[in-house]
């Protein structure tokens, strides 16, 4: 039975910018799942998010030059970019057309058996759903789906200042609530 190598960051990122093959299965091995967590925490839909998950490991595999250790760990950059490419895919014309042309039954069967997020086990929906219903989208849209204050104002065909305002009134809510538990 072969010894499995166990590499340390230090020595991974030189070798991965040697392109070594075998340090890149080593790094996909032992680093996929935590990225494919990341990615489907954002994405929900897990045949989309395997895609995703494929195009960051091709991502760090070319951008592995870019990799700078004075600014963060290894885990860190790469979590970076399997954040920013879920947010990518979900913000994309073709993901939400395909959201919009889904029947109803779709989305029922898929929340029948899905997972809490980890923003359920603290409470923090719940909390959420006090706030005002205003508020409330606001907040689902910006810190739930990842969009930006300009593109809810486009959804919600609202004036961009009124979203900013009602964001800092709702952030301050929150934060008063948050203080009383």
């Amino acid at each position: 039975m072969e010894a499995v190598q166990k590499y340390s960051e230090s020595e991974l990122v030189p070798l991965l910018k040697q392109r070594s093959q075998q340090v890149y299965s080593y790094l996909y091995d032992n680093y996929a799942g935590a990225l494919y967590s990341t990615i489907v925490g954002i994405v929900s839909d897990t045949e989309l998010a395997n895609d995703v998950l494929q195009e960051v490991f091709i991502k760090i595999w070319r951008q592995i030059d870019s990799y700078d250790a004075g600014r963060g760990r290894l885990f860190t950059w790469m979590l970076n970019i399997a954040r920013n490419a879920s947010i990518d895919t979900i913000r994309s014309k073709g993901f939400q057309n395909s959201r919009a042309n889904r029947e109803l039954t779709e989305n029922v069967y898929e929340s029948a058996g899905s997972v809490e997020t980890k923003t359920d086990t603290i409470g923090l929906r719940k909390i959420v759903a006090q706030l005002k219903e205003e508020w409330r989208v606001l907040v689902e849209l910006s810190y739930f789906q990842g969009y930006t204050q300009d593109e809810i104002a486009g959804i919600l065909q609202i004036p961009l200042g009124t979203v900013k305002t009602r964001m800092r009134s709702a952030l301050q809510q929150l934060s008063k609530q948050l203080k009383e538990k």
